[in-house]
């Protein structure tokens, strides 16, 4: 959604930074910049601000609460269009009164006294996420509901499940509000549309009754209200029913639970993610890509221990460091600043349970003498191709207490820890409801880049450094997520997943990554939240691509599936099988399985596009049509940068790489040709020659080169890892495996050699003979 208002507004000079004073006993004065307007404005400066729609419409900003306009300063009051999905009047409403600590608005006198004082409650919903799934477990929830378990709700409950709903609603907006179409066309000739959510300003067109049956979504207990306000808006209703479902924003499962998935469903995860989810898991794997790749690429965490495997390195670094070398304490597994200690002494660390044990970043960049640290909205709609977005904005959380190094304010969690769970149990906890404020203990991203900006920061810098560290992170679970997948779910369409990245800003502002949620949390009970939430989630449900099925596909429930997953039964069915025509799984082999991969060599990937190839350009193309105000940070013009971090090549990887560096500067003249493509129905199948892949053709037009090339200086590889030219396929059980040598492995003929006309004739087969049985079949 373009940013309106052009570049960022002056701003008004900021005070000099206040000295924090060296005693360790913090004033709990409020945090506010006073001297300082935080006005609306657009991603860090200098990124460009994306449109929404497909259609080429702006859509309208999400509601902002001002006086008079609201039911309340947030409101609990929703009509039955926002229930039933149908544009009727409602009769009742209910309203919740402000929680007391908004009594306390900033600027008013507060609570005085040199410590910080606890207590109960706070006006906003929990902050925290759901504990990350374990790898022999499911994840709960607040409430201990089984993970499994998807709650099945007929539409007639939908006005009590929705109940205490957190969106605002204009006043007298019903009859005023613009309609929109309820279908967005796809770009191309002979691709199905994806259906449209709407903000709450706007109202969806009917579907036809044939239709609107088919729209429905599975609650689960904890479907949060942003998304179900969404969905009701664009006519979905709840069901109880397992198979007939297109919808579900639920739990994570265990991987076996994705194999009962209908292929016209959508779950918001992957399998395999508490790779990244679980904080053990997420240290290990980014310490093996530390070791692989040097710390020059991966210096973006903490010097980390996992307990009890690693207690002697921990103890060597600790007597290496000193009693003056401070260590924070985490569970692998938990949530909300639950089990979190700072500590210094060998003596408070504790012996009988597993635990986290990481280098504590002492010197953290303060505003206003305070910590804080940045919630990153991060979305991954596929991966393999690995593609993936991040919301422009975000959640910027302030500890609660001043900050202080001393030793003796390590118990303070409200100075050390800036989860929400953790401070809102501080009696000087401010609230803040307004989006383009710099005040209170919690700030929109954007008017946290509004305010480094204003002191000359390169708040660009800072978010590419970001989208570095995403990018690692995620690629550090792409080679578990993707065997996952091939063993559990039968398409990719059936799988989305957004991710809560949690990063710190040191006192040189480089970015740091603490843990990253697999279901970070979406409760919007203040204006703030929901202003970011709930634009994030409309647009998120917009790039997910939602189709409809067709009425045969939807299927009868199954009958022999397990207790623990039948709830999401979609109906005994064969896996989808690839469609891959001989020659297109020929192609893929032969760009796999060179050694010398240098960018012309890659460039000519492009040059026969298979309709495979047709069908993901497209898909990938419709999708970034419909961002919003997302982000695409991979595949990018520079992405080639991380195709060697990768465990695995991937075919669609490079495909889609070498489609950005042609056509990202022009990309009207890559959509035009795609176009052109669809018409002809080269996506559906074809039998031209034009489209369908052989060696000899590559030959014919690049083996002159590729004969200079492997003789030339090898210091051009792109692609191929730097301990060797093939690896055989990812284990079926998502295991590293050991690094096999290339001696030991059997490579395609050197694209120097000769080829013989037999080849030509039938080139496949001499490739599929080139690779390790697992690794062709993954094509």
């Amino acid at each position: 959604m373009s940013v309106r208002g052009g570049p960022p507004a002056a701003l008004t000079p900021s005070p000099a930074k206040t000295k924090t004073p060296p005693d360790e006993r913090r004033s709990p004065s409020p945090l506010r910049i006073t001297g300082f307007t935080c006005r609306r404005t657009g991603p860090p400066p200098g990124l460009t601000p994306t449109a929404l729609s497909a259609r080429g419409e702006e859509p309208l900003p999400p509601p902002e609460p001002s006086a008079g306009a609201l039911l309340g300063p947030v409101t609990n009051q929703i009509s039955a269009f926002h229930l039933g999905g149908r544009g009727q009047p409602s009769s009742t409403s209910s309203s919740s009164s402000p929680s007391p600590t908004e009594k306390h608005a900033v600027g008013e006198p507060r609570p005085s006294g040199v410590d910080c004082i606890t207590q109960g409650g706070g006006a906003e919903e929990e902050e925290g996420e759901e504990p990350d799934e374990l790898e022999d477990g499911c994840s709960h929830d607040e409430d201990g509901s089984d993970c499994s378990s998807i709650i099945g709700t007929s539409s007639t409950a939908s006005i009590a499940l929705l109940s205490g709903v957190e969106e605002p609603m204009l006043l007298g907006a019903e009859d005023h509000r613009k309609e929109q179409p309820a279908l967005v066309p796809s770009l191309f000739p002979l691709v199905p549309p994806t259906l449209y959510f709407s903000s709450a300003n706007e109202k969806v067109e009917l579907l036809s009754d044939e239709q609107i049956q088919l729209l429905k979504w599975k609650l689960s207990s904890v479907t949060p209200n942003v998304v179900k306000h969404a969905v009701t808006r664009s006519h979905f209703t709840f069901t109880k029913k397992s198979h007939d479902w297109l919808g579900c924003w639920g739990h994570h499962m265990k991987s076996p639970g994705f194999k009962v998935l209908a292929e016209h469903q959508k779950l918001n995860h992957f399998p395999g993610t508490f790779q990244i989810g679980r904080k053990d898991r997420l240290w290990r794997n980014l310490s093996k890509m530390q070791a692989r790749f040097g710390k020059k690429e991966f210096s973006f965490f903490p010097r980390t221990f996992i307990l009890p495997q690693d207690i002697k390195h921990l103890r060597k670094a600790w007597e290496d460091k000193g009693s003056k070398q401070k260590w924070i304490i985490k569970p692998p597994a938990s949530a909300r600043g639950l089990g979190i200690q700072v500590i210094h002494k060998w003596s408070q660390l504790p012996r009988k349970r597993p635990l986290l044990v990481q280098k504590y970043l002492h010197k953290p960049y303060l505003i206003g003498g305070n910590k804080f640290d940045l919630r990153i909205y991060v979305y991954a709609t596929s991966y393999d191709p690995l593609r993936l977005y991040m919301f422009s904005d975000g959640l910027v959380r302030f500890a609660s207490c001043k900050y202080s190094s001393s030793m003796k304010t390590l118990g303070n969690k409200f100075m050390h820890l800036t989860n929400y769970s953790v401070n809102k149990k501080n009696s000087e906890y401010q609230t803040n409801s307004d989006d383009k404020a710099c005040q209170g203990h919690k700030w929109a991203l954007k008017a946290l880049w509004q305010y480094l900006g204003s002191k000359g920061v390169n708040t660009t810098l800072i978010w590419e450094k970001i989208k570095d560290i995403v990018i690692k992170t995620v690629i550090a679970s792409e080679p578990y997520v993707n065997s996952l997948m091939k063993m559990n779910v039968g398409t990719p369409y059936s799988c989305h997943e957004l991710f809560g990245f949690d990063i710190m800003l040191d006192e040189n502002l480089k970015p740091w990554i603490l843990e990253v949620n697999i279901s970070p949390s979406l409760h919007s009970n203040t204006a703030l939240d929901l202003s970011i939430k709930g634009q994030m989630i409309r647009d998120l449900l917009n790039l997910a691509g939602f189709r409809i099925p067709p009425t045969e596909d939807v299927v009868t429930p199954c009958s022999s599936a397990s207790s623990s997953t039948s709830s999401l039964c979609g109906g005994s069915r064969d896996r989808a099988k690839s469609d891959l025509s001989a020659g297109e799984k020929g192609k893929r082999a032969f760009y796999l399985t060179q050694c010398y991969a240098d960018q012309d060599f890659l460039s000519t990937v492009l040059d026969v596009l298979t309709p495979g190839d047709v069908r993901v350009l497209a898909e990938s193309e419709d999708e970034l049509s419909r961002r919003g105000e997302f982000e695409r940070i991979f595949p990018s013009p520079s992405s080639s940068h991380y195709l060697r971090f990768f465990e695995f090549p991937r075919y669609l990887n490079i495909l889609l790489d070498q489609w950005e560096q042609k056509f990202w500067s022009s990309r009207s003249k890559g959509i035009s040709l795609l176009r052109t493509l669809c018409q002809k129905g080269v996506h559906l199948g074809t039998s031209d020659p034009a489209h369908m892949w052989s060696k000899c053709s590559y030959v014919s037009r690049f083996e002159p080169h590729r004969r200079d090339l492997v003789g030339s200086s090898r210091s051009r590889v792109v692609v191929s890892h730097q301990h060797r030219c093939l690896r055989s396929g990812d284990d079926e059980d998502g295991s590293d495996g050991e690094d096999a040598s290339a001696s030991s492995l059997p490579t395609s003929a050197s694209p120097g050699s000769s080829v013989s006309s037999s080849a030509c004739a039938s080139p496949q087969p001499g490739l599929a003979h080139s690779l390790l049985p697992q690794q062709f079949a993954s094509l």
